[in-house]
């Protein structure tokens, strides 16, 4: 082979950035390979309208959360650029007219605006914030749990399970039956239990579907609004979410420069066609111009259908392993829609658009659960949504490097269309579904339609055939209950190691992954490391 690395990361997206940066923190001569010209992955700031590059979007991901203190600091982002800008309430307004703000910090607030709606809301309101802090007491350190191999009879296996249960032994009978409901029910069943007012359960519903082939009547999306609740940017709040400056794509740069400053080489335009393996072992890649490149190490950060079966190959693989990559699901119906406005939306609800507190957060379209139950079902039925469901935001309510001065980028991740749209452009029928979406918006906001000066719509088929997202899914697998922890992406192999010894794997189709949290990079290269360190004691052992 012409070059030899300690380690090889394949995929230069996020995830795939922070392992490296681990590595090469380590000391391995550690080598990133990422097929597109630019690194970043999901997690991109781009210009999309080449008659106005004054206009920069963050085409995908579109906000930070989830990210933990440890990796922040472990890699020192803020010094290489790493700016999280929180983001205000989640705002709807309501064809009926008036409007709703929720805030992640603010108890009295989120009284006085459940009040507008249900007095007995409003009461229910706090109780609900902490029963949710309480699971969040749970599930949050279970982000930072590598998942054991629950079933396996090996004494180390065995051992990690029984550590795991112990680490929760001060739980109750309450707290376990909440998990137990939260992991089963759906959002919609879930709300119920605890509110009356239509508009403020399909407020609270957004975060048990966002990017996910369910819409809030279906199981398990109790557990999927859990997962974005429980996220902290670093500044203590429940919940928060935030804007990077410069986009999200300023975030990749982050961890790149931080890769770069331990060591590692990053090449782009540089796609793998297959992993190299001998006697079970990964002893590099190959690219798809032909050339080889050695390692002991190789790190894979791409969705598992493309990191096991097309770049490692099914013949390889234990059948069981195979078949469990095959099932994966990795639907979506997601189409992320960026606009360049020439000014702020001007609600009905909220007027003006000079600069408000209803700009700066979320700017919903999800005004009931019934709402966003119909646009999936449309989407289940074999048709785009007729009034598709939107998360909305205007980074530029804060960033104010991403347009021109006065001007605004809108960021709309909608759904849903069928799942199958991933096979095929659907180019003409996107079109007409991003006039539907914004035409839902204008109801609300009259002015909208005519502010927009440029629009960039990206649907399932560019998900998967520009960025490598199969399915169109962001991550790069549904969260739902059977791919959750120890199931994630497959049994036995939830630990961040693969079958091929010296593969690891580190995309967010493992545990953590949902998100832009870099949490599976970071366990990824850990296993690695550890798995090196322990070769060394045996050999050492064995002299």
């Amino acid at each position: 082979m012409a070059a030899r690395y300690d380690a090889i990361v394949v995929g230069g997206g996020h995830n795939g950035l922070v392992a490296a940066a681990y590595l090469a923190r380590s000391g391995a001569r550690t080598l990133v390979l990422e097929a597109r010209g630019k690194t970043g992955g999901a997690a991109t700031t781009e210009a999309p309208w080449p008659d106005a590059p004054q206009y920069r979007v963050t085409r995908l991901s579109y906000v930070m959360s989830l990210m933990p203190p440890t990796i922040i600091n472990d890699l020192d982002l803020a010094r290489h650029g790493y700016k999280i800008f929180p983001m205000g309430p989640y705002y709807q307004a309501f064809p009926e007219g008036g409007s709703i703000k929720l805030y992640a910090d603010d108890a009295q607030r989120n009284h006085d605006e459940v009040a507008r709606w249900s007095a007995k809301d409003a009461e229910a309101m706090p109780r609900w914030d902490a029963w949710l802090a309480g699971l969040a007491e749970v599930l949050g350190p279970l982000l930072l749990t590598v998942p054991p191999k629950i079933g396996s009879h090996s004494p180390r296996d065995l051992s990690e399970t029984l550590r795991l249960a112990w680490r929760h032994r001060g739980l109750d009978v309450r707290t376990i039956a909440d998990v137990t409901r939260l992991m089963t029910m759906s959002i919609a069943d879930l709300l119920d239990d605890w509110f009356e007012s239509p508009q403020v359960k399909g407020a609270l519903a957004v975060n048990g579907v966002i990017g996910t082939w369910a819409g809030p009547y279906e199981p398990g999306t109790a557990y999927v609004m859990a997962h974005h609740s429980i996220g902290d940017v670093g500044d203590g709040h429940l919940g928060n979410w935030g804007f990077q400056e410069g986009g999200m794509g300023a975030v990749a740069d982050a961890i790149a420069g931080a890769a770069r400053g331990f060591g590692v080489e990053i090449r782009t335009g540089a796609p793998v066609a297959r992993v190299l393996t001998s006697a079970g072992r990964a002893t590099g890649v190959v690219l798809e111009s032909g050339e080889e490149i050695g390692a002991g190490v190789v790190v894979s950060s791409l969705h598992p259908r493309t990191a096991f079966l097309d770049h490692v190959g099914a013949e390889n693989l234990p059948g069981d392993f195979v078949t469990d990559i095959e099932h994966w699901k990795t639907r979506s119906g997601v189409v992320k829609i960026n606009l360049a406005l020439a000014e702020l939306p001007d609600f009905t609800a909220d007027p003006g658009t000079d600069l408000q507190e209803h700009h700066t957060g979320s700017v919903e379209m999800a005004p009931t659960m019934e709402y966003s139950e119909r646009a999936f079902l449309d989407a289940r039925e074999g048709r785009p949504a007729q009034r598709p469901f939107s998360d909305g935001v205007i980074p530029t309510a804060f960033d104010k490097t991403l347009a021109p001065e006065g001007h605004h980028i809108m960021s709309l991740f909608t759904q849903w269309v069928p799942a199958d749209w991933n096979l095929e452009p659907h180019r003409a029928e996107l079109e007409a579904y991003a006039d539907r979406m914004i035409d839902c918006y204008t109801e609300l906001a009259p002015n909208l339609k005519s502010a927009i000066l440029h629009r960039d719509i990206v649907g399932p088929y560019d998900l998967e055939h520009d960025y490598g997202l199969i399915g169109g899914n962001i991550f790069h697998g549904e969260l739902s209950l059977e791919q959750l922890f120890h199931m994630r992406p497959a049994p036995g192999f939830a630990d961040y190691r693969t079958p091929i010894t010296g593969l690891y794997y580190a995309s967010s189709a493992t545990h953590a992954g949902g998100g832009v949290c870099g949490i599976p990079g970071m366990q990824a290269a850990k296993a690695a490391i550890a798995d090196k360190k322990a070769g060394r004691r045996r050999r050492s052992r064995r002299s």
